[in-house]
């Protein structure tokens, strides 16, 4: 490992749980993506562009839980503004979407 961070760097990153209302495919974007709505409780509806169109259908992903990073600033892919990274494991061209075990209130913190 290259780079090594500190705790405090750490504590900076606010990671959230947060549900998929919304599914939409992204014909702009450059690799294969979904773009999703996503409620985060008191945080608020936030949008996202994801790709994991190689192991997940539209229907699959509604109502899914996921752990995202939500304090990054907001990013224009194409024509659509992604406000926050919805986080997974990368294996190959695949993303294995990160999710809590139990159903959890959105917005709930990460830790």
């Amino acid at each position: 490992m290259d780079n090594i961070i500190t705790f405090e760097d750490f504590t900076k990153v606010d990671l959230r749980v947060g549900t998929i209302i919304e599914v939409n495919d992204f014909p702009e974007a450059r690799q294969p993506a979904y773009q999703l709505t996503i409620d985060f409780g008191d945080l608020g509806i936030k949008k996202s562009s994801a790709q994991i169109t190689t192991l997940y259908e539209k229907d699959a992903l509604l109502n899914r839980q996921i752990v995202a990073v939500v304090n990054f600033p907001k990013k224009q892919i194409a024509k659509f503004m992604s406000e926050c990274l919805v986080l997974g494991a990368v294996h190959g061209n695949d993303v294995i979407l990160l999710n809590p075990e139990n159903h959890v209130e959105n917005g709930s913190v990460v830790s």
